[in-house]
This record gives C-alpha cells, structure tokens and sequence, in this order.
C-alpha cells in the first residue's frame, strides 16, 4: 500500500497495485481494469505471466458487461465470486484469460474456471459503504497460490486492498490532471512570452511608426511607448515622445480630426510637428486595445508617412477626386470615365454629327472597339476587362485589423500594376475589388494574363513580421461598342462567378 501510494505517475500507481496483488496477497494472476472517461473498463495494468500481459493489456469491455458481471455470482462482501459453474455461461466483450489445471477435488478447491472480483470505488460521502463511491475500476485475481479460495481473512485482505488501490489510483488521476494542468499552462505562459517577443520585434523593428497610448483618466492621450521609426519620422528621441500625446504634436487645424480617431480608432490623416518645427503629412491608424475587466486602455496606432502624396494632392487637386486613396489606383469614377470614352453608344455618332456637321468626321474621331466572338479564341484582339476579388480579406481583417488589411491591400495594388504593360490600367473598384483594363488581347492573351496577376497575388505578403496569403477570383468580360461602362463591369463580374462555379473547389479556397 505504501508503494501504490508514492508511485510516480499513474501508468506507475496501476503497475504497483497489479504487482501488489501478486506479490503480497498470494494470487499467480492479477489485472487492473481501468474505467475510461467513457464509462467502458480498459486493461491497464497485469501482473504474473508476461505473455498474457502482452496480450490482453489495452483491451477494452463494455459498461455493460461489466455490470453483468458485477451482479451475478457470490457477494463476499465487496467481491464477486462467480463459480466455474456459472462462469461457464458468461460470452461477453470483458477482456479475459484461460488457464489450465485439473478440476477441483474438494469442495473449496480453486478451479481453473474461478472468477474473482474486487470492485475499486472512491471513498462514498458518507464514509460507511465504499460501494456508494465512484467505480474507479475492478482487480481481477486468479490461482491463489495455496490452491483454494479464499478464506475470510483472505476476504478482508483483498477487499481492504481494493479500497486502498481505489484511493491511489483516484490521487494519482489528481496528481496527473494537476500535472497536465501545469504542463498546459507553462505551454500557454510559453506561448504568451513568445506572442510578447514576436510583438516586441515586430514593434521595434516594423518599417512605419508605431506608438502606444493612454486612454481615460487625467493622462488621457499621453504617448506611452513608440518605435524607432516613429522617433526617426519626427526628429524626437523616444525620451522625449513620452512628454506629448499627439494632441500635442498636431497641427491646430487637425486637432478635431485627431480627437475623433483616438478616442474612437479608426483612420485619420493629419500633419505632426516634427522636431525642427516642421510639419509632415501622415496617415494614422488607430485601434482600441481592450481589457475585457475594465474596457479599453490603450490605443495602439500604426503612423506612416504621406507626405510625398499629399504634395501631389495639392499640386494636381483633381487627382484626389479620381484616385484611391490607400493604394493610389484609379477609383470607381476614374475607371467609368476610361472605359466611357473608348465606348460609343447607340446615337453617339449621330450627336457627333450634330456638333462637327459630318458624319465622317464622327466616325474618324472614335476607333470602335470589337470583342471576340464564341468561346474559341478566334484571332480578334478586343479590349480585356478583368475584375478581381481578393479571398481573404475579411478573416485578416478579423484577426489582425483593418491596419494590416489595408498594409495587404496596398501591396496587391503594387502587384497588379506590376503585371500588367504601359497603358493597361489597374483600378481599385471598392473593399476587395480590382479591375484591370487590357486592350489588344485575345482570349487565349486575356485568360494568361488572368493566371498570371492570381499567381503573383497568392505569393506571401509580409506584414508587421508576419506572413499573410490570399486567394484571388478573376473573371473576363470584353468591352465593345454599344455598351455602358456598368455594363461592361457586370458582365465581367458575372463572368467570374461563373467561372468560380465551374471551378474545383480546392481552387478557389485561400492559400
């Protein structure tokens, strides 16, 4: 009892109580049943002939069984005794062995046949009946030394060793779910220390500003912490950020703007002082980082440089109206407008004749353009509109903010103007959404140029540290005379959910 007690684990405990059996209660034969989580009993321990240890250690009997047999037979106290004779019915799943031996000769003569069971249970509430416990499993023994079947003393020894195996086996249970418990937390303290340095370096090392501000209470605002590329963006040493908030550092004219991202999050776009008493254009991104017990604490707001843009802003004032502002693509307007005027509408020549006086000059100032026709590339070179939809998008944003979908944004942009020729035009249609304008293509040069740009789309996409994928759609319509510019879009659009349906699935799913 003592060994079952202080054994090291409980592979270690179920070994010791098998053994226990064998060595110290005059039995050849024992076997641990361990009942699962599931309710059926396991063979988890055997003790006396290591030839039936490997093959019956691990196999499993039902619940069912098991109270079959814990039912029927001879009550001697806790124990069942089922007899050779009613043993000889029994066809169930219970895990068992057969040994050999001549039949009894005399009454209380152990036969090969015998069965004895001595049900473990946790100690009941009330601490008089172990049997109101918790079934824990059962000890069954075979071929007592001395030949016979117990007698009283013998009895009281197995079944008082019963209930002393069932209490080991139940703290070692405790003691190893305590142990797994402190496994699984030193994992998740682990993997917080990790998530914390992969923060740090990300934080440190990320190419655009970073700051971490205080929100609520009297320092409402006041900068916490920033990167290196913030201090660098600004001229101001990280000791000395730490004396403002941005309210501080912002121009007069963008203080409503500014309060409004920060204590709200979101983006914003205002000029900081810099330390020579300059100002320079940024773009800011905020995000409420919340504490589930007392609400939102600090403000965590990525700083990027946009300078170089807001002077072209103001240089060419048109340019803001017909470009997007995150990626610098044409926007919706500015891709209608294009694709307008390489169209001519029904009566278009005629309302040029009104105006030149000859239908001539009409027709020579517009080239018409023409589509392919069927499905086969026939030779005609026609004017490709590809729309693109990104897969992915949304579960980033999600995860991570809309900070780092706008970053994935940003470079998608960079990678379908990248792919394409001089004068194609890449356009950003809203959200997840590209258009690209190809003209003088083929079918077959169109349906390349499709797999070419989601090839280049699904490679990886660093950001912050981290490495981002996603999917792309693409679908291709051909813009001809006669039609709207909407009209040339859907038809593109709905080209690419036709194809998307007769696509495998395994093709459209994110990288």
């Amino acid at each position: 009892m003592a060994d079952m007690n202080t054994a090291r684990s409980l592979a270690d405990t179920l070994q010791t109580v098998a053994d226990g059996v064998a060595n110290a209660l005059g039995y050849e034969l024992a076997c641990v049943n361990l009942v699962r989580p599931d309710g059926d009993l396991v063979v988890a321990a055997f003790a006396g002939n290591s030839a039936t240890e490997a093959l019956i250690t691990g196999r499993v009997g039902s619940r069912t069984s098991w109270e079959r047999r814990l039912g029927m037979g001879e009550r001697w106290g806790d124990l069942v005794f089922i007899p050779y004779i009613e043993g000889r019915v029994l066809d169930d799943d219970v895990p068992q062995w057969h040994t050999d031996g001549p039949a009894p000769r005399f009454e209380d003569q152990w036969h090969p046949s015998d069965r004895l069971l001595a049900p473990m249970y946790t100690p009941s509430p009330q601490g008089s009946d172990c049997s109101d416990g918790e079934l824990i499993g059962v000890l069954s023994v075979d071929r007592p030394r001395n030949g016979r079947r117990p007698g009283a003393w013998g009895r009281e020894a197995l079944q008082m060793y019963a209930f002393q195996a069932g209490i080991a086996i139940r703290n070692a249970r405790l003691r190893a779910n305590m142990q797994r418990a402190l496994e699984r937390l030193e994992r998740e303290q682990q993997a917080l220390r990790a998530s914390e340095e992969s923060f740090q370096r990300s934080f440190e090392y990320s190419p655009s500003g970073i700051a971490i501000a205080e929100i609520g209470g009297d320092q409402h605002g006041r900068i916490l912490r920033t990167n290196d590329a913030l201090c660098r963006l600004l001229g101001r040493p990280a000791s000395a950020m730490r004396r403002y908030s941005f309210s501080d550092l912002v121009h007069s004219e963008d203080i409503d703007t500014l309060l409004k991202t920060t204590s709200e999050g979101g983006h914003a776009e205002v000029r900081l002082c810099r330390r020579d008493g300059t100002y320079i254009w940024v773009s800011l991104r905020s995000n409420l980082v919340a504490d589930a017990a007392d609400g939102p604490r600090l403000l965590l707001t990525h700083v990027e440089d946009i300078e170089e843009r807001k002077r072209r802003e103001l240089q060419h004032p048109h340019h803001g109206a017909s470009h997007d502002p995150l990626t610098g693509l044409p926007n919706s307007a500015e891709l209608r407008i294009r694709l307008s005027t390489r169209l001519c509408l029904h009566g278009e020549p005629e309302r040029m004749l009104s105006e030149t006086g000859s239908a001539s000059d009409a027709s020579d100032q517009h080239v018409h353009v023409s589509a392919p026709e069927g499905e086969r590339d026939d030779g005609t070179k026609g004017l490709a509109v590809l729309f693109c939809r990104l897969d992915g998008l949304k579960s980033i944003n999600d995860r991570f903010g809309r900070n780092v979908g706008d970053a994935v944004l940003v470079e998608v942009a960079g990678r379908l103007s990248g792919g394409v020729r001089d004068g194609d035009t890449v356009a950003r249609l809203g959200d997840d959404k590209f258009v690209v304008l190809a003209d003088g293509l083929g079918r077959a040069d169109a349906a390349d140029l499709a797999a070419r740009l989601r090839g280049v789309i699904i490679q990886p996409i660093r950001v912050d540290g981290r490495a981002m994928r996603v999917g792309a759609r693409f679908g291709i319509g051909w813009a001809h005379c006669g039609m709207t510019a909407d009209e040339v879009l859907k038809s593109a659009d709905e080209q690419m959910h036709v194809d998307e349906r007769s696509r495998p699935h395994r093709h459209r799913q994110v990288s």
